[in-house]
């Protein structure tokens, strides 16, 4: 009998023990970093191959107390390493712990190393070679309260590493510990009840490619090319052999007898190209569905039961970005509304998010991801929905925190929600005689709930301004959860229909900058105009609400007229023009993007001649170039400060609102009026240096009863020759 340890992640050792007790090993015992256990070789190989949890299958040579460098150097000799490598071969010494007198490992494991080089050259005259990438034998070294643990590393790299995923996508989850979330979900035990198995967040397939494996009696190890223990001089080949030959037609069989379904998705492509060449590698591509789609569009694969699991992205502290919160509230929206009679198993490094999923976890599990100490919630989606009573009963038996319910709002949640029902009643009978679809109901009324909430149709649009540093980010979580009960139960929506950001300081080229990919586009109007929004997908939504008067007076002032829209963004104040009869309207603005979207609002409403132009470019560039007065209406709205790389400078407003206004104007006909407008808070219009023009401002004109609370939502000015 030998005596072998096996490490794994922290967390694991008890999942270890029993798992090495089922591969046959025998005194299975736990230890600070694994387990340690007897048997044969065989039994080595065979945890080398099998195990799901392990990070290496060690064979200790020494066990002896140490404190220097000679008496490291000393035990290291005790050994006769001609028993277990030839003398031209290659090392690779890996040390940690320390004593007072070793206390770097670099120096340690040099030690080591010498002690072997040193020997083998005394013997034989030959002097083996140092590999770190691919040596003939790994030696593990170890010192813990003064004792040496000196072994052979049989594994070789460390055995999460599967060998069917070469490449990843962002933050990838360990083999080993997606193997652990699966089987704290029962999986693949419960599969006889719920055959089917669905990660909606994949990434690169890690999850369900551990659980088509395990479903399919597929060793962990049989794609590993290589073994620590395959050039060292006491391996045997033949039993070796024997246990992959077994491995294989496990394989084999138990890929013919897979009963249960896998799917996964996801909403990058590139990642679901890698999800695909990491389940062919594996040998699963036929069990697995991969389709590309996001949480918004999350839905039960098929009409049978299973179980979701997933690892959502978790952000690296409380509080950053809180769209990770609305997305952790999608998943439990999804899951209590198409997934009756599922298990649910969410893994996360920020526990704190999952309280807003709004579901009462059967069980928690502590699981480490590297660093980071993560947590696994384990949910049972009664068929029954009215089997409330028992998910309760389940939560208290397990101590877990008690999730405010989704119609029982706390009395802080409750003011807000009286908040929004009254702005609601004010502002009903203006947005219906006004025949508008989307407005701003609510705008930071309260110090306390910071954000802005509007309304585009029945969906429910909420940004969340960015806390300060110094205030506590639980409480600001704790706030933002009661802002996302409130809204269904005050304004009467779908959970589902409701979409958050964070709206934080811009830089560069932020307002361009993609959040999401959902594309999910519809339709609103305003004034007559058709115009095309998404609340997903970018930090604006394709309309500016505050410019809606302003918009209006275009619409009613552009008859016959040659109308230019600078920064047009998606032109919906060149739509604006279009409705209100102009003779030609002039969108410029630098983002294809945006263009493109410009494009399909005039479109939509009807404006395909060649009267209505389009130009991708830097409209400070542009206007330079231009000096031919063509147009009666020019409409400009900068942003406060870009940085564009597709600009050749740096736009500040107040900086250089004159060179626009001036550049502008030279554009502008005799009787021509330019709309200046900006949304910088702190804007000074630079009246001594514009003296040469009629300028007025008409900022009060051009704020709607929605935006009464926050009257520096923007500025705007009428400017015309004399």
């Amino acid at each position: 009998m030998m005596k072998f340890f096996a490490t794994c992640p922290k967390g694991l050792e008890i999942l270890l023990v029993a798992e090495l007790t089922d591969l046959g090993a025998t005194e299975v015992k736990q230890t600070a970093t694994g387990a340690e256990f007897y048997g044969e070789l065989e039994q080595a190989y065979r945890a080398c191959l099998w195990s799901l949890l392990a990070n290496r299958i060690l064979l200790p040579l020494v066990e002896e107390n140490v404190e220097t460098a000679d008496q490291l150097y000393t035990a290291v000799q005790s050994v006769d390493w001609l028993q277990h490598m030839a003398e031209e071969g290659t090392l690779l010494v890996a040390f940690t712990g320390k004593t007072d007198a070793i206390n770097h490992t670099h120096f340690g494991a040099l030690k080591v190393k010498d002690a072997i080089v040193d020997q083998i050259r005394d013997k034989t005259g030959m002097r083996p070679g140092v590999d770190r990438e691919n040596p003939d034998l790994r030696v593990h070294a170890h010192i813990y309260r003064g004792k040496l643990s000196l072994s052979l590393d049989l594994s070789g790299g460390s055995l999460h590493r599967r060998g069917y995923r070469t490449r990843a996508g962002a933050a990838p989850l360990k083999e080993n510990l997606a193997a652990v979330i699966l089987r704290r979900a029962h999986w693949p035990e419960i599969a006889v009840d719920h055959p089917v198995l669905f990660d909606p967040m994949c990434g690169s397939g890690t999850l369900v490619i551990e659980g088509a494996m395990m479903a399919a009696d597929i060793a962990p190890g049989l794609l590993r090319e290589q073994f620590g223990f395959e050039r060292w001089k006491q391996h045997q080949a033949s039993l070796w052999q024997s246990l992959l030959d077994e491995a294989a037609e496990r394989k084999t069989a138990g890929l013919a007898a897979v009963s249960s379904r896998f799917y996964g998705s996801d909403q990058d492509s590139s990642v679901l190209a890698l999800a695909k060449e990491n389940a062919e590698r594996a040998g699963v591509a036929q069990l697995i569905s991969f389709k590309k789609g996001s949480v918004e569009q999350m839905v039960v694969p098929e009409n049978a039961p299973g179980l979701m699991v997933t690892n959502p992205p978790y952000g690296e502290r409380m509080g950053d970005g809180s769209e990770l919160m609305f997305l952790y509230r999608q998943i439990g929206d999804a899951l209590k509304q198409d997934f009756a009679g599922w298990q649910a198993a969410i893994f996360t490094g920020n526990p704190e998010l999952c309280q807003v999923v709004g579901l009462k976890a059967d069980k928690t599990y502590s699981l480490n991801n590297g660093p980071i100490d993560g947590r696994l919630f384990l949910y049972t989606l009664y068929a029954d929905r009215t089997d409330t009573q028992k998910d309760e009963q389940l939560n208290q038996q397990h101590g877990e925190h008690e999730v405010v319910a989704a119609n029982v709002l706390s009395d802080t949640a409750q003011m807000f929600a009286n908040r929004l029902k009254k702005n609601l009643k004010s502002l009903r009978k203006w947005q219906k005689q006004q025949n508008i679809d989307c407005y701003r109901l609510y705008d930071a009324d309260m110090p306390e709930y910071a954000v802005a909430v509007d309304l585009y149709n029945d969906w429910v649009h909420v940004q969340e301004y960015a806390a300060p540093a110094s205030i506590d980010k639980v409480k600001a979580f704790e706030r933002l959860k009661d802002v996302l009960a409130a809204i269904p139960e005050a304004l009467g929506v779908n959970p589902r229909k409701v979409v958050l950001k964070q709206r934080k300081r811009q830089s560069g080229s932020d307002q361009y900058g993609k959040q999401a990919s959902v594309g999910r586009f519809f339709e609103v109007q305003e004034y007559g105009c058709r115009l095309r929004v998404n609340l997903h997908d970018y930090l604006d939504t394709g309309l500016f609400l505050d410019h809606r008067p302003v918009r209006h007076q275009i619409q009613q002032q552009a008859a016959g007229k040659d109308f230019l829209n600078l920064f047009c963004y998606t032109a919906s104040a060149s739509v604006h023009a279009g409705v209100g009869g102009a003779k030609s309207t002039t969108s410029v603005d630098m983002s294809a993007t945006y263009l493109q979207w410009a494009m399909k609002n005039m479109a939509l409403n009807g404006f395909n001649s060649k009267e209505h132009h389009f130009i991708e470019a830097d409209c400070l560039t542009w206007l330079k170039k231009q000096r031919k007065p063509e147009y009666d209406l020019i409409f400009m709205d900068p942003p406060t400060f870009s940085n564009s790389k597709k600009m050749l400078d740096v736009l500040d407003v107040q900086r250089d609102h004159v060179d626009l206004i001036k550049l502008a104007m030279r554009l502008l006909r005799k009787d021509g009026v330019l709309i200046f407008s900006n949304n910088y808070r702190r804007f000074k219009l630079d009246y001594e240096l514009l003296a040469g023009f009629d300028i007025r401002e008409i900022t009060s004109q051009t704020i709607d009863p929605d935006f009464k609370r926050n009257t520096r939502i923007h500025s705007c000015f009428e400017i015309r020759w004399p």
